[in-house]
């Protein structure tokens, strides 16, 4: 299956140059790294940390974005990057593993690690192999550009959660710790979300301090509660729930959040923002 980019030219751009420039100036902009990391050559079985990266359209959400592929860069790639993103698109199952082929965009193509996708999905109560989720998903599509930039020697596991529960979450976290122990690969999760979504400026800051708060804490259960009970409009609560629980199981007790600021911050209008944030599960 070759799985054909569906928001290039518009979350990014479709001259590869051009998005060459945006992903070096999403890294040198006043509110990211203040530079362009070099990749260092990664040696060991277990790689060291996951992470959180927003989704949104570059110009929103790049420069914070830059905050976690940094540490990445800096690290070094791990074998396989395991994507997992929130579905809107509402096709596909509970969860929608893209399991064989490959992933196209302006700067390439990217493999997808088809052993490791069906051993997820054997290990998994609830997960299918499902192209159909991922046609037209955006959130885990923006996030490989960051990764080409820098190299082309990795592939990618995409899975997309249709069902953002407790319950999906902890079946997926435990399904690629027990994938991973497996095939003994090096892997590092993103776990791809936004924050909330449509308030102004000074409720998103608010609310988005609550989800923040529990994500640091390494607190899935909280998360879960305050995105119900506030009704936080926090598109990929599913995917950073999985990957706290996942981080836990594999000896990762920290949270550092590196970066956060909304659309409004970027726009100067501040009566209906998105919140973006970064951070590392170490």
């Amino acid at each position: 299956m070759l799985r054909m980019p569906a928001v290039a030219g518009s979350f990014y751009p479709e001259n590869p140059n051009t998005l060459k420039k945006l992903i070096e100036s999403c890294f040198l902009d006043d509110v990211s790294v203040g530079e362009i990391p070099e990749l260092k050559s990664f040696k060991g079985e277990d790689y060291p940390i996951n992470v959180m990266v927003p989704h949104a359209g570059y110009q929103y959400s790049g420069a914070i974005a830059a905050h976690s592929y940094c540490k990445l860069v800096q690290i070094g790639f791990p074998e396989v990057f395991i994507i997992i993103s929130p579905n809107h698109t509402g096709f596909g199952s509970e969860i929608s593993v893209f399991n064989e082929g490959e992933w196209v965009t302006p700067l390439g193509s990217v493999e997808v690690d088809s052993e490791f996708a069906d051993e997820i999905i054997a290990c998994s109560d609830i997960a299918s192999g499902d192209f159909q989720a991922h046609i037209h998903e955006h959130s885990i599509e923006v996030q490989l550009p960051f990764l080409q930039y820098f190299s082309a020697d990795f592939k990618i596991v995409p899975i997309t959660m249709g069902s953002q529960t407790y319950v999906t979450a902890n079946d997926i976290a435990k399904a690629i710790f027990e994938a991973g122990d497996k095939l003994n690969k090096s892997y590092c999760v993103i776990a791809s979300t936004d924050l909330s979504h449509f308030n102004n400026q000074e409720k998103a800051n608010k609310v988005d301090g609550f989800v923040m708060e529990d994500i640091e804490e390494m607190n899935e259960f909280k998360l879960f509660e305050e995105v119900v009970q506030y009704n936080i409009t926090m598109c990929g609560y599913g995917p950073v729930m999985a990957t706290i629980i996942l981080s836990k199981m594999s000896g990762k007790k920290e949270c550092d959040l590196l970066a956060y600021r909304t659309s409004g911050d970027v726009t100067g209008d501040f009566t209906s923002v998105v919140g973006y944030a970064s951070g590392i599960f170490k």
